[in-house]
């Protein structure tokens, strides 16, 4: 097995990269989507949080606001490491079993928005980052996700810098031109080196 990181800043384009990997048949163990089972409605996870920030971060109909709770943790450094003791152990316990049950054979690719913020890139044979100017960043987060570029600068501001994901990564995929150019570099990627280093292991 071939165990590879992939991060990016918000807005990166991370998620196009990490659906291509899946396509040509990477497992891919997406840490957002762990995030938001560990705090499902009726989780153990949720009610901490909510124990911690109160009700506020929750919809009328007891679900998580995002929305609200994103507001709330890119301007409040405190509440943002209260909500990643809550769900940074589910995440970790969750991917391990799940890498775990992964074939020998297999390329798994670990999507983890805050691979460099948490010292984890010694646990991957290869870390791939992916990077885009950030003025690109905010405006497809003003675009695709509907927040005003004041927000959207905050949250850029709140992850690690480009400087400090490139001392971690072992290649940078540049996501500054086209989607499909950004497939077509993954797709080489995939062919030149995962696909050699795999064989090799």
């Amino acid at each position: 097995m071939l165990s590879v990181g992939l991060t990016g800043g918000i807005g990166a384009g991370k998620s196009t990269v990490s659906t291509r990997l899946a396509e040509l048949g990477a497992i891919v163990i997406d840490s957002d989507l762990l995030a938001r089972e560990a705090v499902a409605p009726g989780s153990e996870g949720l009610a901490e949080l909510v124990a911690a920030l109160g009700d506020r971060i929750l919809h009328p109909d007891g679900t998580l606001d995002r929305a609200a709770l994103g507001d709330i943790v890119f301007a409040d450094e405190t509440a943002r490491r209260t909500l990643e003791s809550v769900i940074h152990p589910r995440v970790r316990a969750r991917s391990a079993e799940l890498a775990a049950a992964a074939p020998d054979d297999a390329i798994v690719v670990h999507d983890v928005p805050l691979l460099a913020e948490s010292g984890l890139a010694p646990l991957y044979a290869l870390v791939i980052v992916v990077e885009t100017p950030e003025d690109i960043r905010v405006a497809r987060l003003i675009r695709d996700r509907g927040l005003t570029e004041k927000s959207a600068r905050a949250r850029i501001a709140a992850q690690a810098t480009d400087a400090q994901r490139r001392e971690v990564a072992d290649v940078i995929l540049t996501n500054a031109g086209t989607r499909e150019e950004l497939i077509e570099a993954v797709d080489a990627l995939w062919r030149d080196r995962l696909l050699p280093m795999l064989r090799a292991a």
